[in-house]
């Protein structure tokens, strides 16, 4: 449970129907099993201590009985149990039978919720035997416990229930069973606004051909409206196959995302872990999200009573969920191309609209023959075609110096021919050797100052040479170099559009890549796969036997790790701690834990001096969830103290 992940489980038991000894024997063993993987949320399905298909033996006053031991003994069971347990069963109050929900928790029965929505069709006819949740919340007496202290026996019965761990503030559980999902108005909705971060949903879906997806989308899309976890459990093999059959379909989804699914036609356990963090987060950050404070209703009817509960431990919960790598880049192949197609298309509308209000018909880019400025010249063509200019209207500029490698600038030149962009070589040895001579700095020290001055040079010849043919300046720099900072101060910071400002360089290799691989001309598709082969330099250097001396990860680190602690950072705001703690999970196969601390040190210092060049930056369009731009998406002081985020770091350092 350590930064509010805890470890929750969807689990099927092998049942028989009618049978409530044989079925609490078998939803024993599964509580034990998933004690012993220490989770602390366990969710089985609808009526599993019945059978969801006894038909009109829920009538039978002897089931119910036996139902009633059945929950007494898994009470029991969990007194040494630091884990909620939510079971179904069919309930008698007041002369009306339930289908409930009984959530248990070390020996006690803190609630009783019933089901709200009661299907009354042809293969569901739960109406003939099952009554609705009341409206009201009722503490009810429940003598068939049998405990000793009467009090025990006092149960809270009703569908507005909440349940609130007071050691973990972030865990509140609330629950709706089958049909309440698949309704206008689950009841789901109301916990939310309520403060509920995690629903349970005990089910018993049966099984016809297509329903799996639809009820993955269901909930998959309950987790994302809601920004909750959703733990989902279905009955399975053991309930009567006289017209129906039952899958156990079990889900674990979060916000949006499928954690854990488990094979259909299966019985057993499915556990993954939540990150309430992460949720309490996104709610914190969408300021629309309908929320009201624990215990404090929005109207005499829509009063929920809220049930503390408390962990006994709170513990470092083991990770086995996956995080991307690089978590900017979809994984499904077919997945990332479509939203490669999108990004550039979003890319050149954005720099098509700027083109049209500023009547400007030509363009500049300074090409380099690296990722960044290739990425701003297909952006670029791509605009001038929505356009219908020809290419021949945006002026590609070399502008070789010290560090420039013939691999580069062959690569630039091939690039800008087969695109048809017009080239325009621009030698600037000598303009920055008398730069030198006039400030007197020595060209034999390779320092800062010999580098920038560069990078200032060619963005001068660029704003200079877009005046001369009433051009615009399309920048190249990607969002992961003004996280880092990476960029020359009024140099290639500087531009009058910066096409890739919300791009991550993990993400620029792709769609680089996209292109590459859409591409019919042969050519082409070769000059850019050269360039995603070369690596990533600003080539200020001069070159080592004619190859590239200087390599900007051995400098500021690996992108793949700094785009990863940019994600977690900005988009869910989790401390230095957690997104280390992450990133030794999910490149432990790549780098160890002392290499990781260093450059997440690295990217926490970077962020904060350098945001002075954040707050200047040219405009440029927003293509995801995470961006810089100190007009939108992110407003910070550019002398904000970084103290807090270093101490926590030095109370992370690894030992060497």
């Amino acid at each position: 449970m350590k930064d509010q992940f805890i470890k929750v489980a969807a689990a099927t038991p092998c049942i028989r129907v009618a049978d409530p000894a044989y079925n609490t024997e078998q939803i024993i063993e599964l509580m034990r099993a998933a004690a012993h993987e220490k989770v602390k949320l366990l969710v089985l399905p609808e009526l599993s201590l019945s059978g969801y298909t006894c038909g009109d033996l829920f009538l039978q006053e002897s089931l119910l009985q036996g139902c009633l031991i059945g929950l007494k003994q898994i009470i029991q069971v969990s007194e040494n149990m630091d884990m909620i347990t939510l079971v179904g069963l069919p309930f008698s109050y007041n002369s009306r039978l339930y289908n409930v929900a009984a959530v248990v928790f070390q020996g006690e029965l803190l609630g009783l919720i019933p089901k709200t929505k009661i299907p009354n069709y042809s293969e569901f006819y739960e109406a003939r035997h099952f009554c609705p949740a009341p409206e009201e919340l009722l503490l009810i007496d429940v003598p068939e416990l049998g405990f000793d202290d009467d009090l025990r026996n006092m149960v809270w019965f009703g569908s507005k229930l909440l349940f609130s761990a007071a050691n973990m503030p972030s865990f509140v559980l609330g629950a709706e069973i089958c049909e309440d999902l698949w309704t206008v108005t689950p009841p789901s909705n109301g916990h939310v606004i309520r403060g509920a971060t995690v629903i349970a949903n005990l089910s018993a879906s049966d099984e016809t051909t297509g329903k799996d997806s639809y009820r993955r989308d269901l909930v998959r899309g309950q987790s994302a409206r809601l920004i909750c976890g959703y733990i989902y459990a279905d009955a399975g093999e053991g309930e009567s196959s006289t017209d129906l059959v039952f899958s156990g379909h079990n889900l674990i989804a979060e916000n949006g995302t499928l954690l854990k699914e488990s094979e259909r036609f299966t019985n057993g356990l499915i556990v993954s872990e939540l990150d309430l963090g992460r949720l309490v987060s996104e709610r914190r950050r969408i300021t629309t999200f309908p929320q009201s404070p624990l215990g404090q209703p929005q109207s005499t009817e829509e009063d929920y009573q809220i049930v503390s509960f408390h962990f006994d431990r709170v513990e470092d919960t083991p990770l086995t969920r996956y995080y991307h790598r690089t978590p900017f880049v979809p994984t499904a192949k077919h997945e990332l191309d479509h939203r490669c197609n999108e990004i550039l298309h979003i890319q050149a509308m954005g720099l098509k609209k700027r083109l049209e209000h500023t009547h400007c018909s030509h363009a500049v880019i300074g090409i380099s023959g690296g990722l960044d400025s290739t990425l701003a010249l297909l952006v670029t063509a791509r605009a001038f075609d929505l356009l219908s200019l020809p290419r021949d209207g945006i002026l590609c500029v070399t502008m070789p110096c010290f560090g420039t490698t013939d691999r580069t600038y062959r690569n630039a030149c091939t690039l800008t021919e087969k695109l048809g962009a017009t080239l325009r070589e621009v030698p600037i040895h000598e303009a920055v050797e008398l730069h030198f001579r006039h400030i007197g700095h020595d060209p034999e020290n390779h320092d800062i100052t010999y580098e920038n001055s560069q990078a200032r040079q060619r963005t001068l010849i660029l704003m200079d040479l877009a005046n001369e043919i009433n051009g615009m300046v399309i920048g190249t720099g990607d969002m992961s170099e003004l996280a880092l900072g990476w960029a020359t101060y009024n140099g290639d910071h500087m531009s009058m559009y910066g096409v890739n400002a919300s791009v991550p360089k993990t993400l620029v290799r792709h769609l680089v890549q996209y292109f590459a691989d859409t591409s019919e001309d042969k050519e082409l598709r070769d000059v850019l796969n050269d360039i995603l082969d070369t690596p990533v330099s600003p080539e200020l250097l001069p070159p080592e036997n004619g190859k590239i001396a200087q390599k900007t990860e051995n400098i500021v680190g690996p992108y793949e790790l700094h785009d990863f602690f940019l994600y977690y950072m900005m988009r869910f705001g989790y401390t230095p701690a957690k997104i280390f703690r992450l990133a030794t999970y999910t490149f432990k196969e790549e780098y160890d834990d002392a290499t990781i601390y260093k450059w997440l040190h690295t990217f926490y210092r970077r962020f904060f001096s350098q945001q002075f060049k954040r707050s200047c930056l040219p405009d440029g369009p927003k293509v995801g969830s995470v961006a810089l731009s100190p007009r939108g998406d992110w407003r910070m002081p550019s002398d904000a103290s970084a103290a807090l985020w270093m101490e926590e770091l030095e109370d992370i350092k690894p030992e060497k």
